[in-house]
């Protein structure tokens, strides 16, 4: 098996991904998929969630995901 750089991993995954459905698929299709929508898969009251805030809008273009501003898991910034 060969292993990748990660800038490599980054490209090819950025023009395979349309920038609008990597967020989404990564939060609230796989909350449906293992049933954990009550628990997970949205940012409002109640759901467990970690946040990025990133500089820039990933809908509109993906690699604003590596202009990472802010990291909060468990409701704590752990990075800014």
């Amino acid at each position: 098996m060969r292993v990748l750089p990660r800038a490599t991993v980054w490209n090819r995954w950025s023009r395979l991904l349309p920038c609008y459905s990597t967020p989404w698929s990564a939060t609230s299709v796989n909350a449906r998929l293992f049933h954990l929508e009550t628990r997970v898969g949205a940012v409002r009251p109640g759901l467990l969630a970690d946040l990025v805030a990133v500089e820039g809008d990933p809908s509109a273009d993906i690699s604003a995901l590596r202009r990472v501003t802010l990291v909060m898991k468990g409701g704590r910034i752990v990075r800014r």
